[in-house]
C-alpha cells in the first residue's frame, strides 16, 4: 500500500511540473509565432554592426592576401596596443604613404642612434663626447686655447682623442644645418667652459630642446643662435637658467608683438643680454 501511494504522488508532481512548465514565459519565438520586420530589421542591424566590431585579420594571415606570406615581413608579432590601433585603420600602399612610412622610421632609428650613452661619456668625458657628437653629425666644435675650428673630413674621419684629456674643453660649438633631435641634445651637457652655441636652420629644434639645453649645466654660455629653429615665444621664458647669455639671435625680434614683448622681458631679466636678428648677424658674416 505505501510503495502504491509513492508512486501516485511522483506522478501526480510529475504531471504538475510539465504544466508549470509549459506556462514559463520564452524569449524563444515558437513554430506558429511570426517575427515582424522590425524585429527582423533590428537583428540585421546588429549582425552587421558585430561584423564591422571584428578585429582586422594581420596582414599576410588573409586567404586573399597575395602569397599569404609575402606581406608577413612587414606585419608586427607583438600585439600592442600600437600595432592595435594600426590594424583598425584602412590600408594605403600608395608611393606618398610609403614615402611617409619610410621617412618616419628613418626619424627612429637616427632618434635612436642619438640617444646618451653613459660608456661614451665614461670614456671621453662630458668635453670631448660633445665634440664627438657633434663632427660625428657635421657639425663643428673649438676648443680653449684652440682657434681652430675641428670639423670631420668628407669620409668622416676627424683628429681628436679616443679617450679622456684634460687639455680639451669646449668652448663652442656649431650645430649648424644638422638633423638633432630632442634625444641628442642629452650629449650636450655640463661644458664648463662652453661660450657659444649655435643651431641655425636645424628644423627638429622646438621648445622642448630649447628647454633641454637651458638646463644642460652651462654657466659660461654667452652666445646662443636660435635663428631657423621652431622655437616660439612660449620656449624663450627657460633661457632665465643662462645667467652669463649676453647675445641672443633670432629669426626677427619683431616677429610679432609677442616675440618683441618676450625679448624685451629677455632683455630685462637678464642685464647683459641683447636679443637681434638673424640679418644682422648672417648677412653681415
Amino acid at each position: 500500500m505505501l510503495h502504491a501511494n509513492s508512486r501516485r504522488l511522483v506522478s501526480l508532481l510529475g504531471r504538475q511540473g510539465r504544466r508549470l512548465a509549459s506556462t514559463q514565459p520564452t524569449n524563444e519565438p515558437q513554430p506558429n509565432e511570426e517575427v515582424s520586420h522590425t524585429v527582423r530589421r533590428i537583428r540585421e542591424e546588429l549582425a552587421s554592426d558585430k561584423q564591422l566590431l571584428k578585429w582586422r585579420t594581420p596582414i599576410g594571415d588573409r586567404p586573399e592576401d597575395w602569397g599569404n606570406s609575402k606581406l608577413k615581413l612587414f606585419s608586427n608579432s607583438e600585439q600592442n596596443s600600437d600595432f592595435i590601433v594600426m590594424m583598425q585603420r584602412p590600408i594605403d600602399l600608395s608611393p606618398k604613404n610609403m614615402k611617409q612610412w619610410w621617412a618616419n622610421r628613418q626619424e627612429k632609428i637616427e632618434r635612436h642612434m642619438q640617444q646618451f650613452i653613459p660608456e661614451r661619456h665614461k670614456i671621453l668625458g662630458a668635453e670631448l663626447a660633445a665634440a664627438h657628437f657633434i663632427l660625428y653629425r657635421g657639425g663643428a666644435a673649438r676648443f680653449v686655447n684652440d682657434p681652430r675650428w675641428h670639423r670631420a673630413t668628407e669620409d668622416g674621419e676627424f683628429s681628436l682623442p679616443n679617450k679622456f684629456h684634460p687639455g680639451y674643453k669646449v668652448e663652442a660649438l656649431r650645430c649648424d644645418n644638422m638633423v638633432l633631435y630632442y634625444e641628442g641634445l642629452e650629449n650636450l651637457r655640463c661644458l664648463d667652459q662652453l661660450k657659444f652655441l649655435s643651431f641655425h636652420n636645424v628644423k627638429t629644434f622646438d621648445d622642448w630642446c630649447l628647454d633641454r639645453v637651458s638646463g644642460g649645466e652651462f654657466p659660461r654660455l654667452e652666445v646662443l643662435d636660435l635663428s631657423g629653429t621652431a622655437v616660439t615665444t612660449d620656449g624663450l621664458s627657460c633661457l632665465y637658467r643662462l645667467p652669463q647669455l649676453k647675445l641672443l639671435i633670432l629669426n626677427d625680434p619683431k616677429e610679432t608683438l609677442e616675440m618683441e614683448l618676450a625679448a624685451a622681458m629677455l632683455e630685462v631679466a637678464l642685464s647683459p643680454l641683447k636679443v637681434v636678428g638673424a640679418d644682422a648677424i648672417h648677412n653681415h658674416s
